[in-house]
């Protein structure tokens, strides 16, 4: 193929400098032509979400399983087809405007980089990458470009968490000392790695689904579909992929950066898996909206979160199964997962006055701004921060119940042995 230098190593292309992207520059009635890698399961959401943009005309499908190609392909008649992406941009890279990348975690930053490389705008499911030195250079190259981006994280243009933002930022609780979030999910897995292998199902290519990943034998219900999330190789765990969600109105509210240090209670690394149970503590440096540093804490694994005096609620309510509690100087907010925040001062819930937001559909908000009709509002400038924040506690349940000192001008740990674990090599495939 002709644009697969990427593949052989992430950090290149930190190096790297572009020209300015071309802006939109059809004419003013022609439709959004998008390519769609990976189409089953959130990708399927994510091509039903894109498409009912009216200006929107699917012109490329493409996914490693045959069976979820197909049933796209019922959807979208006109659309080409593919199993490698890499064949889809040598093909007809020019006769598409955009790309959404609703992949597994590890094939995120491989095949958004590559449209990037095509001047092409990209809507990229969360956790934006795989790994620490991919999001900073997934970040590099869109901004460098003047690439129309925004991270797959619908929940950030919902009113009830824009409300939330901007209760915070508006001082409801004073500034605010310590955060803590949680989910009860169990993307980890604490068994050994499977061995032998099984057959490969005729409808999947197994090659173009590990991609730039390790090769591995096959296993039945181990990867494909669904598993992934368990698994280093392919997955970020529960905190990749929940703590996304809910670390992100948190992380707008209080304009945070990433943090200075993070340390992990978890059970010891089986060098395969996630862990089930994890509880991850971290310190950033203080902003306007919060106290001169800010405690982070995150819970998942079932029984989450461990209970403690910040989380109590009035009348003996129990906490939401998912959320964040922020702690300020003059009270808490409850942020359920999916709800509008709770005010809670002393040991009373107290009336909030939401303020008057519009309806934003994420997904037509990228649709708009590639049009040049708005911006988005979680570009990959911003989402690669809060991936990096993310991926560093998924670094550190490697090294659990040891305290990490992140030095975000060097990119690295003042650690010596985490360092190896920003990035990874890249398999030719």
């Amino acid at each position: 193929m002709k644009r697969r230098k990427f593949i052989k190593d992430t950090a290149s292309f930190a190096s790297l400098t572009f020209l300015p992207s071309a802006v939109w520059a059809r004419t003013r009635n022609a439709k959004l032509r998008t390519a769609h890698i990976g189409v089953g399961g959130m990708g399927g959401a994510d091509l039903k979400s894109i498409s009912s943009h009216s200006m929107v005309e699917v012109t490329a499908l493409c996914d490693v399983d045959a069976n979820r190609l197909a049933d796209a392909k019922k959807l979208h008649a006109h659309a080409s087809t593919f199993a490698d992406y890499r064949k889809l941009f040598d093909e007809i890279g020019k006769n598409i405007d955009a790309v959404i990348v609703s992949t597994p975690d590890h094939t995120h930053a491989p095949a958004s980089l590559l449209a990037m490389e095509m001047d092409k705008p990209v809507y990229c499911q969360k956790p934006l990458t795989h790994h620490v030195t991919e999001a900073r250079a997934v970040r590099k190259m869109a901004e460098e470009k003047g690439l129309v981006t925004q991270m797959g994280i619908q929940i950030h243009s919902f009113k009830e968490y824009r409300s939330a933002v901007q209760l915070i930022q508006d001082g409801i609780i004073g500034k605010v000392h310590t955060v803590r979030a949680w989910s009860p999910k169990n993307w980890g897995y604490n068994g050994a790695a499977p061995v032998g292998s099984d057959p490969v199902p005729d409808y999947l290519d197994w090659n173009l689904w590990l991609g730039t990943a390790p090769k591995r034998n096959y296993k039945d219900k181990v990867y494909h579909p669904g598993q992934w999330r368990k698994l280093l190789d392919y997955g970020c765990g529960t905190l990749g992929d929940m703590g996304v969600h809910i670390f992100d109105t948190p992380y707008t509210a209080l304009a945070l950066d990433v943090p200075k240090t993070v340390k992990t209670k978890c059970r010891k690394p089986t060098g395969f898996g996630h862990p089930e149970k994890n509880t991850v503590t971290y310190e950033f440096p203080g902003t306007a909206y919060t106290t001169d540093t800010l405690k982070w804490v995150w819970y998942d694994g079932p029984e989450a979160p461990k209970m403690h005096r910040d989380l109590k609620l009035p009348n003996g309510d129990q906490l939401p199964e998912q959320g964040a509690m922020f702690i300020g100087k003059k009270g808490r907010l409850l942020l359920p997962h999916w709800a509008f925040p709770k005010l809670i001062v002393g040991k009373k819930y107290e009336s909030v006055s939401y303020p008057e937001l519009e309806e934003v559909d994420h997904y037509h908000q990228f649709v708009d701004a590639c049009m040049g009709k708005t911006e988005t509002s979680a570009p990959f400038s911003y989402a690669a921060r809060l991936t990096e924040a993310i991926l560093l506690g998924v670094v550190a349940n490697r090294f659990p119940n040891k305290k990490l000192h992140w030095n975000n001008a060097s990119s690295s740990f003042a650690e010596t042995e985490p360092n190896a674990l920003l990035g990874g090599t890249y398999r030719a495939f």
